[in-house]
Formats: C-alpha cells, sequence, structure tokens
C-alpha cells in the first residue's frame, strides 16, 4: 500500500518561508541509515534526519524547502523514499513505492511536485507525486537495471545508465516511454545534463571513460579517458568543468566542458591512512560529489574513509577532511 499524506501539513512545510538550513551539506550515510547536515563555514555536524535503509541518493528542492532520499535498502531491498521537511527542524515522512523496490537515481521535475525515480528491483522509472505521496506512472525500462538518471532542462526528457547492459537510455516523459538506449560503455553509471548544451555525459566506471551523448539520439559525440572506474559526472554552477569521480584510482576528473579535455586531476586518497574494506577492496572510495552552487569548493564523499574531502577550486585541491557518518555516498547542498 501507498502512504496517505495529510496534505494541508506537507503544504504548510512546503511554502513556509525559507528555512535555517541554507549553506548546509546534506550527507547520506549508506550504513548508518542516516543524512546529516553539515555546515559548509567549517563541516561541523548540525543537524541529522532517520532515514530508510541504505540511503543511496538525495535531490534537494528548488526552493530549498525540502529533500528527497531513495532507501535502496540492504540484505532486504528498500520499497521507499523519505522526505526531509525543513520547514519542520528534524521532520520527515515516507513515500511507499508499493511493489518497486530499490530505488536509486532520482531527480525533481520543474514543477518542484513529482519526481522521476530508478528502481533496479522493478526495472521502471517512476513518475512519483511527492505532494500526495503517490505513484503516478511506472514506466518499463527494458532488460537491464536503470541505475542513475538526470533530466533535460525542461524536464520533458529523462536520461537513465544501466551498469549491467553498459547502455544510457532516454525517456519522453510526456509519453512515458522509453525512445531510445544506445551502448555507452562498459559499467554505464553516473550521468548529467550539461545545462547549455544540453549534451548527456556518462561515466562507464568499468570502461574507464566519460561519453558525451546527443540529447535527442544519444549518439556518442566525445569520448574521453577518465581512470579508475569513473561512478559519478557532474558540473560546477557554470556549466565549465565536468567533475568525475574516479571510485578505484580515488581521484577527480577535472574536465572542460567546452574542449573535452581532462585538465586536471586531483587525489582524493591521504598517505597512511587505513581506510576500511569497500566494494573495492580497502580503499578511499570516493564517489558522490557535488559544486557549491556559492562558493569556490567542491565536495567528494569519501565512502571508505568516512569523510568529505573538501577542495578549491581555485586551486584544485583539497584543503580539509569533515567528518561524515558510516559509509558517506549521496550528497545535497541547500542553498
Amino acid at each position: 500500500m501507498i502512504r496517505d499524506l495529510v496534505l494541508p501539513l506537507y503544504i504548510v512545510a512546503m511554502f513556509a518561508p525559507a528555512p535555517a538550513f541554507a549553506g548546509d551539506l546534506l550527507v547520506g550515510n549508506k550504513s548508518a541509515d542516516t543524512v546529516w547536515r553539515l555546515s559548509t563555514s567549517d563541516g561541523a555536524r548540525v543537524g541529522e534526519f532517520a532515514t530508510g535503509q541504505g540511503p543511496h541518493e538525495i535531490v534537494v528542492s528548488r526552493d530549498n524547502h525540502f529533500a528527497l532520499v531513495s532507501n535502496y535498502g540492504g540484505a532486504t531491498p528498500g520499497h521507499s523514499i523519505t522526505v526531509l521537511e525543513f520547514g519542520k527542524p528534524g521532520g520527515a515522512r515516507t513515500i511507499d513505492l508499493g511493489d518497486n523496490g530499490k530505488p536509486h537515481g532520482m531527480r525533481l521535475l520543474p514543477d518542484g511536485k513529482r519526481a522521476v525515480v530508478t528502481t533496479e528491483g522493478s526495472r521502471k522509472l517512476l513518475l512519483v507525486n511527492v505532494v500526495n505521496g503517490r505513484v503516478e506512472h511506472a514506466i518499463d525500462l527494458g532488460e537491464g537495471r536503470g541505475h542513475m538518471v538526470a533530466l533535460s532542462a525542461d524536464g520533458k526528457a529523462a536520461f537513465v545508465t544501466k551498469i549491467d547492459t553498459g547502455t544510457v537510455s532516454r525517456v519522453d516523459l510526456s509519453t512515458r516511454t522509453k525512445t531510445h538506449e544506445v551502448p555507452a560503455g562498459a559499467g554505464a553509471e553516473g550521468v548529467a545534463v550539461h545545462t547549455a548544451s544540453g549534451d548527456v555525459w556518462v561515466s562507464n566506471r568499468e570502461a574507464g571513460t566519460v561519453t558525451v551523448h546527443d540529447p535527442k539520439t544519444l549518439a556518442i559525440r566525445h569520448t574521453i579517458a577518465s581512470e579508475g572506474y569513473p561512478i559519478r559526472v557532474v558540473f560546477t554552477a557554470d556549466g565549465n568543468h565536468a567533475l568525475v569521480t574516479n571510485a578505484r584510482a580515488a581521484t577527480l576528473s577535472v574536465i572542460d566542458a567546452s574542449t573535452f579535455e581532462v585538465e586536471r586531476t586531483v587525489t582524493l586518497s591521504r598517505p597512511g591512512v587505513e581506510y576500511r574494506e569497500t566494494m573495492l577492496g580497502s580503499a578511499a572510495l570516493p564517489i558522490g560529489v557535488i559544486a557549491d552552487p556559492k562558493k569556490p569548493r567542491v565536495y567528494a564523499a569519501i565512502s571508505g574513509g568516512d569523510e568529505i574531502a573538501v577542495i578549491d577550486t581555485a586551486q584544485w585541491k583539497v584543503v580539509d577532511h569533515w567528518k561524515t557518518g558510516r559509509e558517506p555516498d549521496a550528497l545535497g547542498i541547500v542553498e
């Protein structure tokens, strides 16, 4: 059953004055089932939310009044999304996804009321109404498990990666159908859309590449080497650089978005530090990455070290490390 919500309370929370969370970094701790709020001034923990098991991705609303957290689960698959309501400090509610298990990638549509969510368990792309907490539609993605998702600027198309098939798909959200699916590279995982060009960037972890695709046909326009298990790709706020975390190499590739060349490679592991066991062995394992829209900084989640690496973009150098909960991954910023 999908959980019913008390609509008036949510509307009050959604349209309340901007909360005092502005400038906070949200960190999803996968093995602790929590989201921490860290001050971007000094990295201090200023708050904590409980989530479902295995919080994997975070998306913050454009009005900065709430965030969504996908609860992937662990030994038992998760079937829910947690809504963190900033208008109610410490408040959270749950959207039940029914039979759609292992929710992962998420994006909010431009209306701020609906989200697209990939579910590996049912191999669907869900259209979820965040206001009333209901799944409006489940779009079949075919063979392979949809993992991460990105949206076109107008919110009319979604782009979904599949690790196991090494492909990227285009979904028309008006007709609610998959229109294209093409090879990207082995282990296609991260995906982001450049706001100016509309190009679709995909990080292919086994292939060690980033591919840049035409948003209409998904034809590959460029292939960029990013060695060491490229697992996520995001853009800086100005769109000038693509940032790619290379999980096995423990580096960050800084790619010029106009020349499609790796401009710099930033080392994210620390000499002499003992990292715990991860899916890649004892390793730093950087995964989530996000650029601060208001400060010359980038934050990378060091999953094997339970910390955030703070990168100064003026010199592209790690300048600080902030403590997190167990196994940080997903990141979001409240502006």
